[in-house]
């Protein structure tokens, strides 16, 4: 990957954005989309959508989510600590000994989780959050009001790392890497004689209730939709193969199958992937994707869907990793799958 991009890729990555609070990292990937796209809209949820030949009838939606799993402030106690409630899926195993960074009203400040000591008796059995707390240093409520109110926001004060000059491990790659991709698919197309209409979407609230997604579609109305996220790898210890699939970083795209996925859509990434002798790999999505391609498919009339994943190892933890090979490849073929469409083309499974 070239220096630059990969610099703006851990530019993100370093950006908080919790769920509901995605503002920060939406104006700095609007920027970056600016100078490519023919124009830029937003609407009310909070999506920023780069458009390419917004003339052509034939539209495809690409969506990548920049919402992370946070932590939100339910309670402040009288000694000035904060207790906490999840917003979206965090583990609250993963979250014990962390350091956080508060996104307070007042200022963003540091804290850390704490936990009891294991020579006072430690953590018993199955916890939650509700028996974990984040110290910020304040000796009193009133002291930590100055800085921090009820809702407020907490991530992980985890920086992202390059390993080995090909992973990338940090915090929320989930799913600040889709975010990444389907800017990168614009960019790369915008300078291409397309036949269809390019709709890039980076899309918030998917952790917690993917309502940025039914936004995007039901504003954009697209003829069709790709959400590109993340899904779990298998290839490190402790995985049950036999249950979970095998999914391997460094392994190439994941394309979905099931219910929810249109085939003509898998069939033209299939060929795409063909041209560019590129491996694919495949999960299984029998009833729902647990995607933004589940809201956008039930916009307007209906919309066709796939679902392109990127492989990721730990998810919801603090050090989520993904392979940039895999990065570049999924890049590659959404680009030369929307760079060789007609316009003309059947989603209509029948006609297979």
């Amino acid at each position: 990957m070239e220096e630059q991009r990969l610099d703006f890729l851990l530019e993100l990555l370093n950006t908080p954005s919790p769920s509901s609070m995605e503002m920060e990292i939406q104006k700095r990937w609007m920027k970056e989309m600016n100078p490519y796209a023919d124009e830029i809209r937003t609407d009310h949820a909070g999506n920023v959508i780069a458009v390419l030949n917004p003339e052509a009838e034939f539209k495809v939606l690409l969506a990548g989510h920049c919402d992370e799993i946070a932590l939100i402030v339910n309670r402040i106690d009288e000694q000035g600590y904060l207790h906490i409630d999840k917003m979206g899926g965090i583990n609250p195993k993963a979250a014990v000994g962390m350091k956080v960074t508060v996104l307070g009203y007042g200022k963003t400040i540091t804290g850390v989780i704490g936990v009891n000591a294991q020579h006072h008796g430690g953590l018993k059995g199955d916890f939650g959050l509700e028996d974990l707390f984040i110290d910020c240093g304040a000796k009193t409520k009133e002291e930590m009001e100055e800085f921090v109110q009820i809702g407020d926001l907490a991530v992980y004060k985890r920086e992202p790392e390059v390993m080995m000059d090909r992973y990338i491990s940090g915090r929320g790659l989930d799913n600040r890497t889709g975010q990444f991709i389907v800017g990168e698919v614009l960019r790369r197309l915008s300078d291409k004689n397309l036949n269809v209409g390019v709709y890039a979407a980076s899309t918030v609230n998917e952790e917690t209730n993917m309502g940025g997604a039914y936004f995007a579609a039901a504003g954009v109305e697209p003829t069709m939709a790709i959400a590109c996220d993340v899904t779990f790898a298998t290839d490190y210890p402790g995985v049950n193969k036999q249950k979970h699939g095998d999914i391997k970083v460094d392994g190439g795209p994941v394309l979905a199958k099931g219910a929810p996925i249109n085939r003509n859509i898998n069939d033209m990434l299939e060929k795409a992937a063909k041209r560019l002798d590129m491996d694919v790999q495949y999960e299984l999505t029998p009833r729902l994707t647990g995607t933004d391609a589940d809201k956008m498919r039930l916009t307007g009339k209906g919309v066709p869907v796939s679902l392109v994943s990127l492989p990721l190892r730990y998810m919801h933890s603090p050090v989520e990793t993904v392979g940039i090979k895999d990065i570049e490849e999924e890049i590659d073929l959404l680009v030369d799958m929307i760079a060789n469409m007609s316009g003309n083309e059947s989603l209509n499974p029948l006609d297979l």
